[in-house]
């Protein structure tokens, strides 16, 4: 009976993690934080020295969690304050903006960092990673031009990984509630699944093939490079390749983020081959 029962208060007791964000300077991850914990947007841009740390109480699934939030400094200069902060890890966020391609590139980087100093004693498999696409500026939510990074790429670059992925806004607050919900209730999975990442966390529907030949083809330079095929090729090794990446990419087959335009950007590459060669 006292086992029960001491069982029922251990279940009640707050459930502690403890999380941290990534990303380039000027980003938007302090913004983020603080337009979920405060309520509030912050205009003019602070630079965060070293780290901020703070504390925040959430209620998942009738749940306490008390979230320990590292939010660490983007620029290189804070590397060697930053980098006792990866250890025991629950949670990371991972911020980049819409409008700076060169943040979105960086995300491996900052991955790369995660694992050195982790070492042999971590296991990046067993983090909740959450990606936020966020828009810092008002200006990049109304208007597709000055967006660099279109949704299709980060969801494939997140989702190819496993990891959540997010649209958010620092500015509005679109979409962060969204995010650290479902960010905490995958964290409160993890650590009820013994500290490992639950396999069915997230179902990607795509295989690495497919993630990797969209890449390949949203970064080609031209119509051959895009059928992976060599300037001067037959109509047959044209339709041969065609064949080959359609049946890989079609969006009836394919639910990889980008897969529709891929395969509109291969039908058009052979149209345009085949025309020029008899």
């Amino acid at each position: 009976m006292e086992t029960n029962l001491q069982k029922r208060k251990e279940s009640r007791k707050a459930l502690r993690i403890k999380v941290i964000s990534m990303g380039n300077a000027e980003v938007g991850k302090s913004c983020i934080i603080k337009r979920y914990c405060e309520k509030r947007f912050v205009p003019k841009y602070q630079a965060t020295i070293g780290i901020d740390y703070g504390v925040t109480k959430v209620q998942i699934r009738d749940r306490e969690i008390k979230v320990n939030i590292f939010d660490m400094a983007g620029h290189p200069f804070f590397y060697e304050v930053r980098n006792e902060f990866y250890k025991d890890t629950q949670g990371a966020l991972l911020v980049y903006d819409v409008g700076l391609k060169e943040s979105f590139d960086a995300l491996d980087s900052w991955l790369a960092e995660m694992k050195q100093e982790l070492g042999s004693h971590g296991n990046i498999e067993n983090i909740v990673f959450a990606v936020c696409a966020n828009k810092v500026l008002s200006l990049q939510i109304d208007c597709s031009m000055h967006r660099l990074v279109d949704e299709s790429e980060g969801r494939l670059w997140a989702e190819s990984r496993g990891f959540l992925y997010f649209e958010t806004s620092a500015q509005s607050g679109e979409g962060i509630n969204e995010m650290f919900q479902t960010f905490y209730s995958a964290i409160m999975d993890l650590c009820e699944n013994g500290g490992k990442r639950p396999v069915s966390a997230i179902n990607i529907g795509f295989t690495k093939e497919q993630a990797d030949t969209i890449r390949r083809i949203r970064n080609s330079k031209d119509s051959w490079d895009m059928l992976g095929v060599k300037p001067g090729a037959t109509r047959d090794e044209v339709n041969k390749a065609y064949r080959k990446l359609a049946v890989l990419l079609h969006p009836d087959k394919c639910l990889a983020p980008g897969s529709e335009d891929a395969f509109k950007a291969v039908v058009n590459a052979r149209t345009a081959l085949l025309k020029n060669i008899k």
